[in-house]
Formats: C-alpha cells, sequence, structure tokens
C-alpha cells in the first residue's frame, strides 16, 4: 500500500497507533480495533522513523512469526513485523496481540478517508 509513496510526517504521538501522512496528500493509519479480552499494541519501534520521511519507500511490508510469548500465561498471542525501509535507512515497528484465543490479536492498516 505505502510501497513507493514518499511520506511527509509520521504521527507517533498516540500509544496505540501510527499515523502515516504522504506527499500526495494521503494518510494511512496502523493500529488495532480493541475488543473485550484482548490487547494488541506496539511493543517496539527498532530505527528512527525520520528515515522514512523525504523518500520513495523501497520497502513496506507486513510480515508475522512464531516467537515465545512475553508472558508464560498468555494463552494465544501473535508477533506482527511491519518492515519500511528508504534509502536513509530502513526500520521495524513490532506489535504484540494476546487474547484468550477467541479475539482478534490482528493488526489494521488502512487510508483514512
Amino acid at each position: 500500500m505505502l510501497k513507493d509513496k514518499v511520506l511527509t510526517k509520521v504521527d507517533d504521538s498516540s500509544a496505540d497507533e501510527l499515523l502515516f501522512y504522504t506527499e500526495d496528500g494521503e494518510v494511512y493509519r496502523m493500529h488495532h480495533y480493541q475488543d473485550c479480552c484482548e490487547s494488541v499494541y506496539i511493543e517496539d519501534i527498532c530505527g528512527d522513523l525520520n528515515n522514512l520521511i523525504g523518500s520513495p519507500l523501497l520497502l513496506a511490508e507486513e510480515v508475522s512469526e512464531e516467537r515465545e510469548p512475553l508472558n508464560t500465561w498468555d494463552e494465544s498471542f501473535t508477533w506482527t513485523f511491519y518492515k519500511f525501509a528508504t534509502v536513509k535507512g530502513g526500520i521495524t515497528i513490532r506489535w504484540y496481540g494476546t487474547s484468550n484465543g477467541y479475539y482478534s490479536e490482528s493488526v489494521s492498516f488502512e487510508k483514512v478517508d
């Protein structure tokens, strides 16, 4: 969705979402629709978000991996990684979701109208 686009701003002022602003006036939101009995949040951002500003995105991908849970009592859990890169460098946004197994642990990435 964002590959080859040029970002003008990445807003990380909210603890549970990121907003990506493009040179052509589009805005994209990365977040999770919270529900009962679950928790999905940004666990870490590895790299400098400023590396994404002003140059075309060469890489923009979502990857899920099997890893150990953060807490041994997590019944169900999902690690989701968003990887972005420009010629300035790359970043990885690491999301962690946990639930009782009946709720979504996924991250939404959508264009804001």
